[in-house]
C-alpha cells in the first residue's frame, strides 16, 4: 500500500484524548491508517511514496455527518414558510414520484457537498421507497464518491388512515420492512475496523411508524449488533403527537420501546426536558444536532449545553437538503455555535466544542472508535483547510477557532481511508459540472411529474 507524508502542517488539531494541537506538524499514512505523527524535527527518516506540504493549512480529523436525507437535494427551497409537519405534507406528494435514478444522483450531489465541506464520514437516513427505489441506490453512490458511509434503512409504516402523518401510498408493510432491513445487514454491513460501509436500523419517526415496528426494529438491530437511529422530539407538534397518541413524552416513548442505550442515537431532540436529558445521559444514548434545519423549520433551539453537561454524546448533522438547503458540515459547526449563543450566553459553546461535536462526537454516535481523531492506528480520514484565503484574513491568531468564527471555507485537501478525494479544492471522484447538470434535469422532471 502506498504511503503518504503530510509535512510542515501549520496547525494540527488532533482531537485525540488530550486534544493536542501541534504547530509545524507531520502525519505519516501507511496501509490506510495513521502510522505516525509529531512536530518539526521528529519527522520519519524513511521517505514516503508521496509528500504534501501543508505549511499554509490547518488540519483536523475528517468531519462526521451523523444525520442526513440525501434524496432531498432534489427538492430544495420548497415549502419555504412551513413548520415540520406542514413542510412534510407539502413534500410527500413530490417524493412519491422518486425513482432509483433520482436517489442515486441526489446522493452523489449531497456527498459532493459534504466532501467539499470537510466531511469524510456520513450517515444517511433514507426512509422513503416508492417505485424502484432501494437503499443500494445510495450505497452505490457513496462507494463511487469515496466517502465512508453508514446507510440507515429508514421506513414509514403508519399512514394517514391509521393516524400517521405520511400518505398511505408511501408506507410499507412492516413484515417487508423488517425482511429488507435484515437482507441489507446480511449483505452489506461491515463491522470490521476501517469499514467503509455499515448499515443502521432506522424507522423514521414516532408519527410515521407503529410501536410494534419500533420494538421489532430494536430487536433486529441488537440481534445483529448494528446501531439504531430515528427522529425524536423535533418540535412542539412532535411532542404533542407523542402525548396524544402514546400518553408519554418522546423520551419516555423511546425508553419504553428499547430505544435508549449506547447503540442508539436520535436526531434533533430539540424539545427534550431536563428529566429526559438525564435519562439519555444515564443510558449512553446520543443526539445529532441539526441547527440549520431546526432554524429553517422554526423548531427551536436544542439544549446542547445541558446535553453535554449530562454526558450525552452529541454530534452534528446537516439534515435533509430540503430542510437546510445546504450541506456544508463545517458551516453546521458554525451554526451550532451561533445558535447556542443566541440564547443569551456568549460562552455557552466554544469553537473547539463545536468542532469536537463535528469529529469525535459524530464518531461516537456512529459507534466508531477508528475515526474522529488523528492518532496512531486510527483510520486515515484527514482534512486540511487553507489559511491564506480572504475569509480567514485577520483570524490567524487562532486558526482553528477561525474555521468556526469566520466564513466557513471549502476544504482544500481531503483524505478518506488513505485516499485523496479532494486536492487543491477539486473533487477527484466525479465530474462535478456533469453531475450538477444531470441532477438539475432530474429535479425539474420530478417537480413537473415527468418520467
Amino acid at each position: 500500500m502506498a504511503s503518504l507524508l503530510l509535512k510542515n502542517i501549520r496547525h494540527l488539531a488532533t482531537m485525540d484524548e488530550d486534544r493536542r494541537e501541534l504547530a509545524g506538524a507531520w502525519i505519516l499514512i501507511r496501509d490506510r491508517v495513521i502510522a505516525g505523527l509529531g512536530q518539526a524535527g521528529t519527522a520519519p527518516a524513511a521517505g514516503a511514496d508521496r509528500v504534501l506540504d501543508l505549511s499554509k493549512h490547518v488540519v483536523l480529523p475528517g468531519l462526521v455527518n451523523a444525520h442526513h436525507h440525501m434524496f432531498q437535494s432534489l427538492t430544495r427551497a420548497l415549502a419555504q414558510d412551513c413548520e415540520l409537519f406542514d413542510w412534510l405534507a407539502a413534500l410527500y406528494p413530490i417524493w412519491a414520484r422518486l425513482r432509483g435514478e433520482h436517489v442515486y444522483t441526489a446522493a452523489k450531489v449531497a456527498i459532493a457537498e459534504l466532501l467539499l465541506s470537510g466531511c469524510t464520514t456520513a450517515s444517511d437516513h433514507h426512509y422513503i421507497f416508492p417505485n424502484d427505489v432501494q437503499l443500494e441506490d445510495e450505497i452505490r453512490a457513496a462507494a463511487e464518491m469515496g466517502i465512508r458511509f453508514h446507510a440507515a434503512r429508514g421506513c414509514m409504516s403508519l399512514g394517514e388512515s391509521d393516524g400517521g402523518l405520511p400518505p398511505d401510498s408511501l408506507v410499507e408493510r412492516e413484515s417487508e420492512i423488517l425482511r429488507d432491513t435484515q437482507r441489507l445487514i446480511e449483505t452489506w454491513h461491515d463491522p470490521t475496523p476501517q469499514s467503509m460501509l455499515r448499515i443502521v436500523v432506522a424507522p423514521c419517526s414516532p408519527f410515521s411508524v407503529t410501536v410494534d415496528l419500533m420494538r421489532e426494529a430494536a430487536r433486529l438491530a441488537r440481534a445483529y449488533g448494528v446501531h439504531l437511529h430515528t427522529h425524536l422530539a423535533e418540535n412542539d407538534n412532535d411532542v404533542a403527537y407523542s402525548l396524544a397518541r402514546f400518553g408519554v413524552r418522546p423520551g419516555q416513548y423511546a425508553a419504553d420501546l428499547g430505544w435508549l442505550g449506547a447503540d442508539v442515537w436520535h436526531a434533533h431532540c430539540v424539545k427534550l426536558n431536563d428529566s429526559e436529558i438525564r435519562q439519555f445521559g444515564r443510558s449512553g444514548a446520543g443526539v445529532c444536532h441539526c441547527p440549520s434545519s431546526n432554524m429553517r423549520l422554526a423548531s427551536g433551539v436544542a439544549p446542547i449545553r445541558k446535553l453535554l453537561d449530562n454526558q450525552v454524546k452529541v454530534g452534528l448533522g446537516v439534515d435533509g437538503s430540503a430542510s437546510n438547503d445546504s450541506g456544508h458540515l463545517l458551516g453546521e459547526a458554525r451554526q451550532a455555535l451561533l445558535l447556542q449563543r443566541a440564547t443569551g450566553d456568549p460562552s455557552v459553546l466554544s469553537a473547539r466544542e463545536a468542532l469536537e461535536m463535528a469529529t469525535r462526537g459524530g464518531a461516537a454516535l456512529l459507534g466508531r472508535d477508528d475515526i474522529g481523531e488523528i492518532a496512531v492506528g486510527m483510520s486515515a480520514d484527514i482534512v486540511a483547510f487553507r489559511l491564506d484565503g480572504l475569509n480567514l484574513a485577520g483570524g490567524l491568531s487562532d486558526p482553528l477557532a477561525a474555521l468556526v468564527f469566520c466564513q466557513p471555507p471549502a476544504v482544500d485537501l481531503s483524505i478518506v481511508n488513505g485516499d485523496v478525494v479532494v486536492e487543491d479544492g477539486n473533487l477527484l471522484t466525479v465530474d462535478l459540472p456533469l453531475l450538477i447538470e444531470k441532477h438539475n434535469e432530474l429535479a425539474l422532471q420530478l417537480m413537473r411529474g415527468e418520467r
